[in-house]
């Protein structure tokens, strides 16, 4: 009794793939070349796993060719081109039955698909043109392809020019070619001269000029096909999304939909896409309800978009959900699209988890995991993994990577590890963009040096950004160099520039810094349409130079309501100029406006503390008590040996703590020498003078320099950073330091940075 054909072509998943193999095994077919062929092609129909079909090539004792040619077109579908070139070999070297003409040059076009580079590429053009296969246009079109995909487009053209006839696709696949490698013209040239054109060369031209960004263009060609397929959709849609448009990609779409065209998988996922870049709940429910009423398979690729969707619309647990039932089908693209979306959330433990436990990483995954970190304020952190992933081989670092780091470095104000970045950058071989440049501005600016910053700045080749004169700027601002802020925004202009709201920002900044009043306001009159942001910096040059009334009059007149940074300048400046009724007014508006922010609460404080009304400083450590505010714990950091140390005020937890104080100490008896006098009026509690001294003695900032005077080489510069800002006290210990060590010491604060040298600070005490 003969077996009952197997059913093939009725496989429709993996599962049923397995069911047909058991089917195969029972009828004693394993080893039967016409059925594993036939398998195989199924295999490679349904997309199933690559070691499997691996595994099931290599248990044939004798494949024949069609298993062979089966099996290379699996390995090419499935993008195993090192399988495809091992499995050629293993055909040539078997010296298989010779096949028939026909048969070796369609083997031919998918060993030329899965060659590595040019030169292997030219390699099997001479061998082909040796056999006898060159004119096939199976082989020839393979051939200008290969040449494509590796930019030697001149070589392609002249395959091209030599073709005795030259089918459609050869001319589609010449301008694909030209439009991929920025020679759109030449493309445009080629497409008038096409004797015949198909859906395909013009979806090319729609293509092409979408990713050129000429829209368009694109859309003209896309109303002028004389038929569209669902790629030449496609091809619009991915245009507008990949340039921002959400609105005409949704708009597209719904054409599409109304005359009658089937959307797929990539016209799904790119329409998930713009709607998530929309973060709209109620889009992304539309347009769920109506992947369910289509029944639309989603597929891996449309679940990823899915996660990043729901994830963008504020609805981690529905992500999650999505990406748990992926279970094993879930790729490395959809394990970073979840990590990205607890990173951005600041949900870091849940995105470290994820990526500790993912089956394979890519560079993408890395660099998801190194922003989280960067961006969420964790830079220790940042730099640490950044750390881990250059001591693997398997991973190199790209740009991307290195503007999280820059960033990290910049935020620490980690000099010594922002030049071994720099070094990583150069071993890497890494081009960075403008982006890249601007961020190593703003990190050389952030850690104090201003030289390498400008450095950076003048090497930028090309055209410069308008984000590029920010950053500089606002370096400046935080050095307190206001005449050379106000210069380079006229530089700016002059190379055609305008300036936005963050530049106004910078440079008002940079003017309030270096108290240049009238140069200030000449700059805020010349602001078509100052924002909220503008007005806060005037208030806070204003109330630097004691003319807190004129700032008050000026926040009564503004025509847009105030936002905390008003008060909080406000605020400041009496602070600095002991203004107790008006540093009241402003802190009471910010106990409303930010209830929890611990600094308006200690800047009051500190207001009543110099006036001695110790009962009014009582009366705020109780309201912060009932309103469950704590203070910021004030901290500073020193870069030693590649590794960031971290104080806080009276610390005895670092283990050179006693060498530390020993420093301190004795440092401490040469400025008495000197006349140094311990200002104790930040001390927010009435205790002894003896006790305040011991309290402003241990600031952080004092216990960072001590360590770096300890470890670090006699000349070299010390460079703090604090998180809040230096107090009365320290400022004018560390000048007298400076003077005694002969060290130049930069501090910066959570406002601008102080260069001491020599008994003198940059800011000339106006801070």
């Amino acid at each position: 009794m003969s077996n009952p054909p197997l059913p093939y072509k009725a496989a429709k998943t993996h599962k049923h793939l397995r069911e047909l193999h058991a089917q195969i095994a029972r009828q004693t077919l394993l080893h039967h070349n016409h059925h594993i062929s036939l398998f195989i092609r199924r295999c490679a129909a349904l997309r199933a796993p690559l070691p499997y079909v691996r595994l099931l090539f290599h248990s044939l004792p004798n494949p024949n060719l069609p298993v062979f040619t089966s099996t290379l077109k699996f390995f090419s579908l499935s993008s195993a081109h090192r399988d495809v070139l091992s499995l050629f070999h293993l055909l040539r070297s078997r010296r298989a039955p010779a096949p028939a003409p026909d048969a070796d040059a369609f083997i031919y076009p998918i060993v030329i698909n899965a060659c590595p580079n040019a030169s292997s590429v030219a390699s099997a053009h001479a061998h082909v043109f040796k056999l006898g296969y060159g004119c096939d246009a199976f082989v020839r079109n393979a051939v200008v392809n290969g040449y494509l995909r590796f930019g030697l487009v001149g070589v392609a053209r002249e395959v091209f020019d030599e073709m005795p006839e030259r089918g459609v696709a050869d001319w589609n696949a010449m301008i694909s070619g030209y439009w991929r490698w920025g020679r759109g013209r030449e493309a445009c040239e080629l497409f008038d001269e096409m004797p015949v054109r198909n859906v395909v060369s013009w979806t090319a031209m729609v293509t092409g000029y979408a990713r050129s960004g000429d829209l368009e263009r694109a859309r003209g060609f896309f109303e002028g096909m004389p038929e569209r397929s669902v790629v030449s959709w496609n091809a619009m849609l991915s245009g507008y999304a990949q340039s921002g448009l959400v609105d005409e990609a949704i708009e597209l779409f719904l054409e599409m939909v109304d005359v009658g065209v089937e959307a797929d998988e990539t016209t799904w996922v790119t329409v998930i896409s713009s709607l998530a870049e929309r973060g709209d709940p109620r889009l992304a429910k539309s347009l769920v309800d109506s992947l369910d009423s289509r029944r639309v398979n989603c597929n891996c690729f449309v679940k990823t978009a899915l996660i990043d969707m729901y994830a963008k619309c504020g609805e981690l647990t529905t992500a999650r959900r999505i990406f748990d039932e992926m279970g094993t089908h879930a790729n490395v693209v959809s394990w970073n699209a979840m990590i990205s979306a607890y990173a951005r959330v600041g949900d870091l433990a849940l995105a470290r988890s994820l990526f500790d436990k993912m089956p394979r990483k890519n560079v993408v995954s890395w660099n998801s995991m190194i922003a989280g970190y960067a961006q969420n304020g964790h830079s220790f952190l940042a730099i640490e993994l950044f750390k881990e992933m250059t001591l693997t081989n398997n991973f190199k670092p790209d740009e991307v990577t290195m503007v999280s780091v820059i960033s990290a470095c910049g935020h620490l104000g980690a000099y010594e590890l922002g030049r071994w970045v720099m070094d990583v950058i150069a071993k890497n071989r890494i081009n960075l963009s403008i982006s890249g440049y601007n961020a190593l501005i703003s990190m050389y600016s952030r850690c104090g040096s201003m030289e390498d910053a400008e450095r950076i700045f003048h090497e930028i080749t090309g055209v410069r950004d308008v984000i590029s004169y920010n950053s500089l700027i606002t370096g400046f601002a935080a050095h307190g160099y206001g005449t050379r802020a106000i210069e380079l925004m006229s530089k700016m202009k002059e190379e055609g520039l305008e300036p936005d709201r963050v530049t106004f920002i910078g440079v008002l900044a940079a003017c309030s810094h270096a108290g240049l009043l009238e140069e200030g306001q000449h700059v805020f009159r010349s602001i078509k349409s100052p924002t909220v942001d503008h007005y806060a910096c005037m208030v806070d040059l204003l109330g630097r130079v004691g003319k807190l009334e004129e700032a008050k009059r000026l926040i009564d007149g503004m025509p847009m309501k105030a936002h905390a940074g008003v008060y909080g300048a406000l605020l400041n400046a009496s602070h600095i100029h002991k203004q107790l009724e008006l540093g009241e007014f402003a802190a009471y508006k910010l106990f409303d406006l930010e209830p929890e922010n611990s600094g308006n609460y200690v800047l009051l404080s500190n207001i009543y503390a110099f006036a001695k009304r110790w009962k009014e400083v009582d009366r705020i450590r109780e309201m912060m008590g009932t309103r469950g505010v704590k203070k910021t714990t004030g901290c500073s950091w020193v870069e030693f040996d590649g590794k960031v140390h971290r104080f806080i005020a009276g610390d005895q937890l670092h283990e050179r703590s006693k060498e530390i104080y020993h420093v301190l100490e004795e440092l401490e008896k040469r400025m008495r020498a000197l006349g140094y006098i311990a200002i104790k009026d930040c001390v927010l509690r009435d205790v002894e003078d003896e006790e305040k001294e011991v309290i402003v003695g241990t600031h952080s900032e004092k216990l960072a320099i001590g360590f770096a005077l300890l470890m670090s080489e006699e000349g070299a510069v010390i460079r703090v950073v604090k998180n809040l800002r230096v107090c009365g006290d320290c400022h004018v210990a560390i000048k007298m330091i400076s003077k005694l060590t002969r060290r130049e010491i930069l501090v910066r604060d959570n406002n601008r940075f102080h260069h001491f040298k020599d008994g003198e600070c940059s800011c000339q005490d106006y801070w």
